[in-house]
């Protein structure tokens, strides 16, 4: 059986063709920037990757299609391919503006269009404040998701919005129709980010560095403009804004809609984001016990990883001189992740607690009377076989993904613990770093934890599918050559 025929990447083309315009506009925008700090050098750098992907974009969409075919395969295939496509027009930009190799390049686009916030660059604050814009921009468009976004602006409502938006693992629906939930959610993310930068600059921050630090934090994306990264401001209110921007990036937007309407009760009321609260308190609590370190830089850390932000107001290295008790605390919180339905990555606090909860009835139903039924309920509703089902498989393939990240960061010499750190951090992303990943980095490396990255944003599925889509294509092109 053909699973992938030609009608099949016709319908990929035209949708992923308008992926590209909008990742073209996108960077654009940094023009503004090097227009104003006078980086006239960098223009070309700029237009250039903008009005390839503009063009190839354009030329795709004028592909005739049954707009009523598209169904959650293509929209994963055109999800998983975007992300691709997106961090190879930003590498194009920074190779142009930059001395630095395609790969290492290419690492730095896909970190900061999945909000990883990882870096090749050893002096950020060397870069053009283009270069740095961009990466900023970059975090904040992927943290709602490179297809949410534009589709958001660009695609009205319908079924191609409604695949294309649970392809990139949503299914919160704020509103009735996805097109009125896609610009419900945009706009609650454009008023948290005006608000961030407006606490930023009235805290005293520079303007620019106010701008870049929202659009990392609320994205909870991580990657600075500073090499120290928010601690080279050794200043407590800015560290408190961050924090609070960081719990507001890791809150479902269904939630965020639902506190509009309560006064701000729905937040407190919401199960996730008490279980979050939780564990910030108590795995702050117990690395204050176990360790030397000051209360500031535990609560902050704890957040970071939380949330999967990544931010940090120390040396990446001090991750590891802080003690194992933090290291292995912050891993297991950047393995859970905050909300499903916020800009987070990692598992996410919904699947875990589905999965305690089914581990709990499994349990329970040995020991009950025969005949008795439990069943898993949050916050009083019923969670079907199914859901259970396929959060104890997505689980099961995220630590498989781990564990070949892992294996290839220990063949290549590096400490067990921290290698395990570091690729949670990176299919999680997150960004907090033991100090493995910089650009000495073997090549091989580096290839795989970008894989880990660009699966761990697209939540693995979509990957698979598009793996195995142009593994069908493969096929059917030998068999016609054997006859």
């Amino acid at each position: 059986m053909r699973y992938v025929n030609q009608k099949d990447i016709y319908i990929v083309a035209h949708y992923l063709g308008k992926i590209m315009q909008g990742v073209g506009i996108s960077v654009l925008i940094p023009l503004l920037v090097a227009l104003i700090y006078k980086e006239y050098s960098n223009f070309l750098g700029f237009i250039i990757p903008a009005f390839i992907s503009i063009g190839i974009g354009t030329v795709l969409t004028k592909i005739n299609i049954d707009k009523g075919r598209i169904r959650l395969k293509h929209g994963m295939m055109i999800s998983s391919l975007a992300w691709l496509w997106a961090a190879f027009v930003g590498s194009l930009i920074m190779i142009i503006c930059l001395d630095v190799s395609f790969l290492d390049a290419f690492f730095e686009n896909m970190s900061a269009w999945t909000s990883s916030g990882f870096t090749m660059f050893p002096d950020v604050e060397a870069l053009p404040k283009s270069i740095l814009f961009l990466r900023s921009l970059e975090q904040w468009i992927g943290g709602l998701g490179v297809v949410v976004m534009i589709i958001s602006i660009f695609i009205h409502s319908g079924k191609a919005a409604a695949r294309l938006y649970k392809s990139e693992a949503r299914e919160e629906r704020i509103k009735p129709s996805v097109g009125n939930t896609l610009k419900k959610i945009l706009q609650i993310y454009v008023v948290y980010t005006i608000i961030g930068i407006a606490l930023f600059i009235i805290a005293g921050m520079p303007i620019f560095d106010s701008i870049n630090n929202t659009f990392t934090t609320i994205a909870t994306g991580g990657m600075s403009i500073k090499n120290a990264n928010m601690g080279f401001y050794n200043n407590n209110t800015f560290y408190l804004i961050s924090m609070f921007l960081m719990i507001l990036g890791a809150t479902s937007f269904l939630t965020h809609y639902r506190a509009f309407k309560t006064k701000g009760l729905a937040i407190f009321q919401d199960l996730q984001f008490r279980i979050m609260i939780f564990l910030i308190i108590v795995s702050s609590v117990i690395i204050y016990l176990a360790t030397t370190s000051m209360p500031m830089n535990i609560v902050y850390h704890t957040i970071s990883a939380i949330t999967t932000t990544g931010a940090n107001i120390d040396s990446t290295n001090n991750i590891t001189i802080m003690g194992s008790v933090m290291e292995v605390i912050l891993l297991l919180l950047m393995l859970i992740g905050g909300s499903a339905g916020s800009t987070v990555g990692a598992i996410k606090l919904s699947r875990v607690i589905i999965f305690l909860r089914s581990v709990s009835k499994n349990i329970t139903n040995i020991i009950s009377p025969e005949g008795r039924v439990v069943n898993v309920k949050i916050a009083d509703k019923k969670i079907k076989e199914r859901e259970i089902a396929e959060t104890s498989s997505y689980i099961s393939l995220y630590f498989l993904f781990i564990a070949i990240g892992w294996i290839a960061l220990v063949l290549y010499g590096y400490d067990g613990l921290d290698s395990l750190f570091e690729v949670v951090s990176m299919q999680g992303n997150v960004g907090l770093s033991s100090g493995i990943i910089d650009e000495t980095l073997p090549m091989g490396a580096k290839i795989v934890m970008i894989f880990n990255m660009w699966i761990g944003r697209l939540e693995i599925i979509p990957v698979l599918v598009i793996l195995r889509s142009i593994l069908e294509i493969f096929k059917v092109k030998t068999s016609r050559k054997a006859y």
